[in-house]
């Protein structure tokens, strides 16, 4: 059984940063696709794709509202998956959730088709 259990939430100013991590155990994640999304307040029904890294070559993926600010990556020896969040803004204000998906493919910023998922961590950002 895959879990995901994601730390580094809190409260920051705009313009600060914060770390994300996603601790991975159950599995061997060669082939895995490790997703952040999140969801707004207000949205509970929609998760908001963020970033993807494929494990087995470390691409990433991002959406433009936070290309160049974020930094996905992961460690293979931790098994652990980062988002580095910088120059946040209080629309950044959201939960944010780990996910992971057992193959790769281009529908990677879909929440639908993957198959795990973290417990949310909560990041807020005042103006």
């Amino acid at each position: 059984q895959v879990q995901l259990v994601e730390s580094g939430g809190g409260l920051v100013q705009a313009g600060g940063s914060l770390r994300l991590s996603c601790a991975a155990s159950g599995r061997t994640f060669n082939t895995y696709t490790m997703g952040w999304f999140r969801q707004a307040p207000g949205k509970e029904r929609e998760r908001e794709f963020v970033a993807a890294v494929k494990w087995s070559d470390g691409n990433t993926y991002y959406a433009d509202s936070v290309k160049g600010r974020f930094a996905i990556s992961r460690d293979n020896a931790k098994s652990t998956v980062y988002l580095e969040m910088n120059n946040l803004k209080p629309e950044d204000t959201a939960v944010y959730y780990c996910a992971a998906r057992p193959v790769f493919s281009g529908v990677y910023a879909n929440s639908n088709v993957y198959d795990y998922w973290g417990q949310g961590t909560q990041v807020t950002i005042s103006s």
